[in-house]
C-alpha cells in the first residue's frame, strides 16, 4: 500500500474532527466524551484483542526498548542544549525536551501504524506503549523536581505516584491484562471476540476525530523559535535516529524497527502540552508545536512510511 493511501485516509479523519468543530457540527466539548470512550473503551479494547489474538514474531523487548528510548534519550540531550542556547532556565529547557520527544503515538500513531504494517506490528507497538507514558512522564517529573529543587517531594513519593497513574491508566490495564489472558492459552470465545472486534473498529476513526476536534483548542503562537526547535526534532531527529538505531546498529526485525520508526516519527503529543501546563512554562510555544507539528507530520509521515515501505522488502 502507497504511503499516501495509508496517511491521507488518516489526517482526512483529523481533519473531519477539526471542520466539524470549526462548522459548529458539534461543539469543542465534544472532545470529551469521544475521547473518553476512545482511550477508555475503544483503544483498549483494540489493543487487548490484539495482544490476545495476534501472531507476535520473536522480539527483544530490550532491543525495542534501546531502539526507541535512544532516539528518545538523545532528542532529550539535544533539547536541553538547544535550551541552554536559547538561554533558558533549567525548568523550561525540561519543558521544552518533553516537547520535542512526548510524541502522538496514541491519538495517531496506534492507527496509522496499524494501517500501515497490520496486526503484526502489535507486539512492538504494545512493548513501547507499556512504559511510554510512565517513563518519560516520570524521568520529566524528576528532572523538573531537581531544576526547580523542591523539597516537598521526594523521588520515591514521584516514583510511587507514577505507578498509580499506570494503575488507573486504561491503555495500561489492557495491555496487562491482554498478555495475562493470553499466558492462559484460553483465546477468546467466538461472542467475546466479536465484541472486542466491533470495539475495536470503532477505536481508530474516534481516536483521530477526538485528535481534531482537540487541535482546535490549540493555537500556533507564543515563542518561534521554541517552536521551530520542538517541531524540527521530532519530526525530523527522532525518526532519523530511531531508523539508524533500529535498522543498522540494532539490527531488530524489519516489523519492529519499522513500529520504532513510526513511533519516533509521531508529532508532538497532547500530554506533553499537559506537563507544560502543570509547570506553567512554555505553555503557548508547547500548544503550538502540538498544533503546527500535527499539521508539518501530514508531510513528514508519507516520507517516513515510504522510507519503512522499502526498508520492509
Amino acid at each position: 500500500m502507497s504511503a499516501v493511501l495509508i496517511v491521507v485516509p488518516v489526517f482526512a479523519l483529523i481533519a473531519a474532527g477539526y471542520a466539524a468543530v470549526a462548522l459548529r457540527f458539534i461543539s469543542p466539548t465534544a472532545h470529551k466524551g469521544i475521547s473518553e470512550f476512545a482511550f477508555s473503551i475503544a483503544i483498549p479494547a483494540l489493543l487487548f484483542r490484539i495482544v490476545v489474538v495476534a501472531e507476535f514474531p520473536a522480539v527483544n523487548a530490550f532491543a525495542v526498548w534501546g531502539a526507541y528510548y535512544g532516539a528518545t534519550a538523545a532528542i532529550w540531550t539535544v533539547a536541553l542544549l538547544a535550551s541552554s542556547v536559547l538561554r533558558q532556565s533549567r525548568a523550561d529547557g525540561v519543558v521544552l525536551a518533553i516537547g520535542s520527544i512526548y510524541g502522538n503515538v496514541v491519538m495517531l500513531g496506534i492507527p496509522l501504524t496499524l494501517s500501515a504494517l497490520g496486526s503484526q506490528a502489535a507486539g512492538s507497538m504494545a512493548l513501547i506503549l507499556s512504559v511510554n507514558t510512565p517513563l518519560l512522564w516520570l524521568c520529566g517529573t524528576l528532572q523538573m523536581a531537581w531544576a526547580e529543587r523542591k523539597s516537598s517531594e521526594t523521588a520515591p513519593l514521584l516514583v510511587l505516584r507514577a505507578v498509580r497513574e499506570i494503575a488507573r491508566n486504561p491503555i495500561m490495564l489492557a495491555l496487562g491484562f491482554g498478555f495475562l489472558w493470553r499466558l492462559t492459552g484460553w483465546g477468546l470465545h467466538p461472542v467475546a471476540d466479536k465484541t472486542l472486534e466491533l470495539l475495536a473498529q470503532a477505536g481508530s476513526p474516534t481516536a483521530l476525530i477526538a485528535l481534531g476536534i482537540n487541535l482546535f483548542g490549540f493555537r500556533i503562537k507564543g515563542q518561534a523559535v521554541a517552536m521551530a526547535v520542538m517541531c524540527a526534532l521530532k519530526l525530523l531527529a527522532m525518526p532519523a535516529i530511531a531508523a539508524i538505531l533500529a535498522f543498522y546498529v540494532l539490527a531488530l526485525p524489519p516489523i519492529s524497527a519499522a513500529v520504532v520508526v513510526l513511533f519516533a516519527a509521531m508529532p508532538t503529543g497532547a500530554n506533553a502540552y499537559l506537563f507544560s501546563a502543570q509547570y506553567g512554562r512554555l505553555t503557548e510555544a508547547v500548544s503550538g508545536a502540538v498544533a503546527l507539528g500535527t499539521v508539518l507530520a501530514a508531510v513528514t509521515l508519507p516520507v517516513v512510511v515510504a522510507f519503512v515501505a522499502v526498508a520492509l522488502r
